[in-house]
C-alpha cells in the first residue's frame, strides 16, 4: 500500500488470500532489449526486486548466446545473485546442455519452454511440438533427479499470430505431456495478449478435467489488448495463486512480433492489494526499482502504476 492509504482495500469473496508473484523482469523482461545491459546492472536489478519483497525472481536463461545475446552472461550473472536470502531464482534451460550449465552453478529451479502450436514451435525451437517435447523429457528427468524444481512454460495458449485461435484441447495436450514428464508447475502463456476472461476460465476448467490441479498452474499474460488484469482476475476466481509479471511491464517475445509487454508487476500488485490479497511486495520499493531500471534503459516504464506513483513523487 502507498503512503496515502491507497488503494483502498475492499476484499472480494472467494479469491485467494495470498498470491505468489513469479517475477520475470530480469529474464523475459530484458531478453528483448537491443542495447546490452551490463551484468552488474542485471544483478542489482535482481537484488532490488528481492529487496522489494519478491520471492520468486527468474534470473536468466542458459540458451546459446546466438539466440538471445542479452542473456549471454548467464554464467557470470547467476553466481552474483544465487545466494540472495529469501529469493528463489529459477532459470530457463532449453536443452540438456543448458541444464548442465545451470546445475553446475548451483541452480535448483529450472524451466523448459514449450509451445502449444506448431508454428511457434518451429519459429522458437526449430522443431515440431512433439519433437520439442521429446527433447524436454530427458531434461526434466535429469533436473528432477538432481533435486531441482521444474516449471514448464507453454506459449501460445490462447492465440497464435500465424494460426489464429488455438483449440483448447491442443493446449491441454501439451500441458498434460509436460505434467506427465515430471514438471512440478505449468505456466500458461498468452504470448500475443489475445486472451479474454471467459477463454481463461474455459482453459483452466479443461486442464482440471484432464487432471492438472489448479495449484500447479501459473498464468502469464501480455497486455497487448489491455486484457492482462481482467484475465488475471478470472484466473484468481478459478483459484490460481501463481501469477507471472514483469517489473515495469518490461518484455515481449523476440519470435512473435505482435507480442507487447508483459503484465506489469506494479499494476498487478496495485490490484491485488486493493483486493486485500497478500503478496509480500512493497509497492513503493518496487516502483522505485522500475524507475531505476527505466533510467538505465533510457525510456519511461510502460506500467501505468509506475507512471502514476513516480509522477506523484516529483
Amino acid at each position: 500500500m502507498t503512503a496515502n492509504g491507497l488503494p483502498m482495500v475492499v476484499p472480494a469473496a472467494d479469491l485467494p488470500a495470498r498470491v505468489r508473484i513469479h517475477e520475470v523482469g530480469a529474464r523475459d523482461g530484458l531478453q528483448n532489449e537491443k542495447r546490452a545491459v551490463p551484468t552488474e546492472i542485471k544483478a542489482e536489478f535482481i537484488r532490488r526486486l528481492a529487496d522489494a519483497g519478491l520471492t520468486t525472481i527468474e534470473a536468466t536463461s542458459f540458451v546459446h548466446p546466438k539466440w538471445v545475446p542479452q542473456l549471454a552472461d548467464a554464467e557470470q550473472l547467476f553466481p552474483m545473485v544465487k545466494d540472495l536470502v529469501g529469493a528463489e531464482l529459477p532459470v530457463l534451460v532449453p536443452n540438456r546442455r543448458g541444464l548442465d550449465r545451470a546445475l553446475a552453478l548451483g541452480a535448483d529451479r529450472v524451466a523448459v519452454f514449450a509451445s502449444a502450436t506448431e508454428s511457434f514451435a518451429k519459429a522458437n525451437l526449430n522443431r515440431t511440438v512433439d519433437e520439442s517435447l521429446a527433447v524436454f523429457a530427458p531434461v526434466v528427468r535429469q533436473a528432477r533427479d538432481a533435486g531441482a524444481h521444474v516449471r514448464g512454460y507453454v506459449s501460445m495458449c490462447f492465440g497464435d499470430p500465424w494460426e489464429g485461435a488455438v483449440p483448447l484441447h491442443q493446449v491441454a495436450r501439451v500441458c498434460t505431456a509436460l505434467r506427465d514428464m515430471g514438471c512440478d508447475e505449468l505456466s500458461l502463456g498468452d504470448t500475443i495478449g489475445v486472451a479474454t476472461p471467459g477463454h481463461v476460465l474455459e482453459l483452466l476448467a479443461l486442464l482440471n478435467e484432464e487432471g492438472v490441479p489448479t495449484n500447479t498452474i501459473g498464468v502469464h499474460f501480455h497486455d497487448t489488448y489491455g486484457q492482462a488484469l481482467a484475465n488475471t482476475y478470472a484466473a484468481l476466481e478459478h483459484g490460481v495463486t501463481t501469477i507471472d509479471a514483469s517489473a515495469g511491464g518490461l518484455g515481449g517475445c523476440p519470435y512473435a512480433k505482435s507480442a507487447t509487454g508483459n503484465l506489469a508487476t506494479e499494476d498487478l500488485v496495485w490490484m491485488l492489494h486493493g483486493l486485500g490479497i497478500e503478496t509480500g511486495v512493497d509497492l513503493g520499493r518496487l516502483t522505485a526499482t522500475s524507475v531505476w531500471m527505466a533510467a538505465h534503459l533510457d525510456r519511461p516504464s510502460p506500467s501505468r502504476t509506475v507512471r502514476a506513483l513516480s509522477h506523484k513523487d516529483q
